[in-house]
């Protein structure tokens, strides 16, 4: 009986159902462990995956730029309407997103790229409005980006539910680009696309 039970062990734990073990595994870590699905994003994002490609042909203003608001830690508010004259970088994410985490260290590279810029503002619009979590998060992970709630309602054109979203407004209040998911900004095709809004004369 011991022996059957032996050869029995033998069997489960071959090479071949081992494999199928780890593999199971590991799918359950991407599907339940948020970190792990965001470790995954970003490595499919080195080899080349998630890119930028949503952009806007015809570039059109979404609606009254005053009323889209938006407001710091601090209570400071600011519209897009008073950021006219910017281009402005604005995603929409959560804590709790993989997707969102998985894109956010290529955004601190492309915001750190342009730190001194004052033609670009980066807003992280954290879609629970719960700064002490998106605070905290930032600060952990040291990215040095500005993160706001937003304080109106916000047009479906700009964000629709979906996280991650980030839009880009050329400097007449314009939407530019629209991409709903995880992708690679710290790109230099994202890069030159930016370049191109800041040569814009009108």
């Amino acid at each position: 009986m011991e022996q059957n039970t032996s050869t029995a062990n033998k069997r489960f734990f071959s090479k071949k159902n081992t494999l199928n073990i780890i593999l199971i595994s590991l799918m359950l870590l991407i599907v339940f462990v948020p970190s792990v699905k965001a470790y995954f994003i970003q490595g499919l994002m080195q080899i080349g995956l998630f890119t930028p490609t949503e952009q806007t042909k015809n570039a059109t203003v979404p609606a009254d730029l005053s009323k889209i608001v938006f407001a710091d830690p601090k209570g400071n508010q600011v519209s897009l309407a008073d950021l006219k004259g910017k281009i402005i970088f604005l995603n929409f994410w959560a804590t709790w997103c993989p997707p969102c985490i998985a894109e956010m260290p290529s955004i601190n590279k492309l915001a750190q790229a342009y730190k001194d810029d004052k033609d670009i503002v980066f807003m992280m619009v954290d879609a629970d409005g719960d700064f002490s979590k998106s605070m905290d998060f930032m600060n952990k992970r040291q990215y040095n980006l500005p993160v706001y709630k937003a304080v109106s309602s916000v047009p479906e054109v700009i964000f629709g539910g979906s996280l991650p979203t980030t839009i880009v407004l050329d400097k007449q209040g314009r939407l530019s680009f629209r991409e709903v998911g995880a992708a690679n900004y710290n790109s230099k095709k994202f890069t030159n696309f930016i370049e191109k809004l800041k040569a814009l004369k009108d």
